[in-house]
């Protein structure tokens, strides 16, 4: 080993998270799908030879993690040993890959030289490869429904693109030209990343660099293992409901059970519902991934995330189950998974009730529209998840309106992109008085959004937790779950959680996404709070009568 000293080691981890970065500005700046460059769909990450995770940039965090598992399954899969200089592989099988068969894997190796030095791995979500809908597959029942499947096949080989792969991606696709400029545009970021892999290489030395992420992984899981040792230490287990699987109303139950003990942290899923007819099963993969949010928000959010930091992390999850879905279960509407990472705090929060946040809305409201525009002539498919007031905290309110905790720095889809390229026009958009569950410490509030369709096409709602409140703490109150009215104000008005509805000019939709939950007795709150909430629309005067016992003028 290599003697270092501990500003070479920082300098080190700094050039490779700064690869990174540059690695995710051009994926933005070259793709051409508004969910790739408005709302950061993407996660990208930076390994060593032996697939160990030494830097990632910022996105989904739920892409990063799976990022891990994707990239053991494809290397296995393809054989180090078929690896050359200028390979770019392509996977997407849902077992594998942690995630639907949209969101496509890209990873190539680094050769430095003749010697294989690392690997390079960028996530994003293309919007169509053939699957039974356009736009987003709710009610599939067999993974084969679901588009076209690259169990980890090269598109690039040994520098050159492999015609007869990208001719098979663009006839079998929808919006060719949006989902092969993504395909180069993830390519681009890859040729960046190992670009700047080789000079930092070249920089310090490989003998440097190879020392001084020993010592960043091993640091990352010291300081976990340490932050875990200070936490509670028991087991503790919660129970909660998706909605539905998309093809029976029948709501599925999640259960889990989460251990800290020894510097462990153990996540079992036993007691959740067995493998779903339709599409909203886990792969293993993408299970592993949201365990890893959790554990990595509690023992070192401040710090960046390599193989160390999810070290201490078991995930225990039998085959053919919720959470763990096989071959052909569907496993395209991941929502599961959303619910799943507040029902994992949910457990969390009767162990360190003083540490944790109430829930944050429940779920991500997503929406989409597939049409085809009228300027153009040609299929859009753009979608957006709308924000979520956040759960209170022992000590502060919770934040209004903002990315649901999952989301980590993904972003809405703004007005003017929707407006531009759908058939959608929004009426209002505004924050929902009374959304946020009251407490001593108030939930955020949730939005409203009013949409009137200017085309015909197909409304499309994604969202798992429309049934049952999102959780509060120490008393405070739930708040309303998330809502999606369809033809509000005609006979035809519905309230439907995941749904693709035919829409037409003039037809209406009315979204009221979920405030947080409510930390504490609400009438323990500062009356001034609650006058200062009425004055600023969040909190109505019955409201503050009613649950605050505080008078408020009209």
């Amino acid at each position: 080993m290599t003697p270092l000293d501990g500003a070479t080691v920082e300098v080190v981890r700094s050039y490779l998270l700064s690869a990174a970065e540059e690695m995710r500005a051009t994926l933005v700046r070259t793709s051409f799908n508004p969910v790739i460059y408005e709302v950061h769909d993407f996660g990208m990450s930076m390994y060593d030879a032996d697939l160990r995770l030494i830097a990632e940039a910022t996105g989904l965090t739920f892409f990063l993690g799976a990022n891990d598992f994707a990239l053991r399954r494809g290397v296995e899969y393809v054989g180090r040993e078929n690896l050359h200089p200028g390979d770019v592989v392509l996977m997407n099988y849902p077992y594998w890959n942690s995630a639907h068969a949209y969101d496509a894997t890209l990873f190539a190796p680094v050769f430095e030289g003749a010697d294989l030095v690392g690997f390079l791995c960028v996530r994003a979500h293309w919007m169509d490869l053939g699957a039974k809908d356009p736009g987003y597959v709710l009610d599939s029942t067999d993974m084969h429904q679901e588009g076209l499947i690259f169990p980890g096949t090269k598109v690039v080989s040994r520098g050159e693109p492999v015609r007869e792969i990208h001719e098979l991606i663009r006839f079998n696709s929808r919006m060719p030209n949006e989902v092969l400029g993504d395909l180069h545009a993830q390519i681009a970021a890859l040729r960046t990343g190992e670009r700047r892999f080789l000079e930092i290489l070249a920089k310090f030395g490989r003998p440097t660099v190879e020392a001084a992420v020993e010592r960043i992984i091993a640091d990352g899981e010291a300081r976990t293992r340490a932050a875990l040792a200070a936490l509670p230490q028991g087991s503790w287990t919660a129970v909660d409901w998706v909605d539905d699987d998309g093809i029976t109303d029948d709501p599925v139950k999640m259960q889990v059970t989460v251990t800290i003990d020894d510097g462990g942290f153990t996540v079992d899923f036993a007691g959740s519902a067995p493998a779903t007819a339709g599409p909203i099963n886990m792969p293993y993969g993408a299970t592993e991934a949201i365990c890893k949010v959790v554990l990595k928000s509690l023992t070192s959010a401040d710090q960046p995330s390599n193989e160390g930091t999810v070290a201490p992390l078991v995930v225990k999850a039998e085959p053919g189950t919720l959470f763990h879905a096989v071959y052909p279960q569907p496993t395209f509407t991941l929502w599961t998974g959303i619910v799943a990472v507040e029902l994992i705090l949910k457990a969390l929060a009767q162990g360190m009730p003083d540490r944790l946040a109430a829930s944050s809305g429940g779920d991500v409201p997503g929406f989409m529209m597939v049409g085809v525009h009228p300027d153009t002539g040609k299929l859009f498919a753009v979608s957006n998840n709308d924000p979520v007031g956040w759960g209170a905290t022992p000590d502060h309110d919770g934040m209004h309106a903002a990315t649901h905790v999952s989301g980590s720095t993904g972003r809405t889809t703004p007005i003017e992109v929707l407006e531009a390229k759908t058939g959608m026009f929004f009426e209002r958009v505004e924050i929902r008085t009374d959304s946020g569950g009251a407490g001593r410490h108030r939930g955020g509030a949730g939005l409203r959004r009013d949409i009137r369709f200017v085309t015909e096409g197909e409304f499309l709602s994604v969202i798992k937790k429309t049934r049952t409140r999102p959780w509060a703490l120490d008393g405070g109150c739930e708040p309303e779950p998330n809502q999606v009215i369809v033809f509000p104000g005609t006979d035809r008005e519905e309230r439907v959680s995941t749904r693709r509805t035919p829409v037409s000019p003039g037809d209406r939709a009315t979204l009221l996404t979920a405030g947080g939950g409510g930390h504490g007795d609400p009438r323990d709150r500062d009356p001034a709070a609650v006058r200062d909430d009425v004055a600023e629309g969040y909190v109505s005067p019955q409201a503050a009568r009613d649950l605050y016992g505080v008078d408020v003028d009209d």
